[in-house]
């Protein structure tokens, strides 16, 4: 049966209080990965892994699940300002479903609008040079992703 995909507040019933969480920027030639502590409070950049088939994509994702006891899924979602969903969340959604067909960790989706947007200012802010924010980019937006979906958890366990 092939693991749930869900908005953040529901999947989180899915998971167990405590465990890894990895936090997934999806692109379409890299998708950056992050990955919590245990406690789920900070959220860490792991690679930003060059696409190559969807299963060779898949087993490297399941692989640093694996190697982290990560105990979900955290899949930033591409939403439209105006709340729509264009053909980028269609195909984040449709990884989704592919993915999930491997693994019966759950997924959360998370809504990402402006993550990658965000990162690059801090990174300009930072006078990270041009080549250096293409190389970095997109494993910092999955940073960006995980932690405001962790920070969301946090808020509904009342510990902000």
């Amino acid at each position: 049966m092939p693991a749930p995909i869900l908005p953040l507040i529901e999947a989180v019933t899915h998971w167990p209080e405590r465990g890894a969480l990895v936090g997934l920027d999806l692109g379409t030639k890299t998708i950056g990965v992050a990955v919590s502590n245990a406690d789920r409070r900070l959220a860490t950049g792991v690679e930003t892994l060059h696409r190559k088939a969807f299963k060779a994509d898949a087993a490297r994702l399941l692989s640093i699940a694996g190697e982290r006891n990560a105990v979900g899924f955290i899949l930033g979602l591409p939403i439209n300002m105006d709340g729509s969903e264009g053909p980028r969340a269609q195909s984040t959604r449709a990884f989704a479903r592919n993915f999930s067909k491997l693994t019966d960790l759950t997924i959360a989706l998370w809504d990402e609008r402006l993550s990658t947007a965000a990162v690059e200012r801090e990174l300009i802010g930072m006078d990270v040079s041009r080549a250096r924010r293409a190389e970095v980019i997109d494993e910092h937006a999955a940073i960006f992703i995980l932690q405001g979906a962790l920070d969301r958890l946090a808020t509904l366990r009342g510990e902000r």
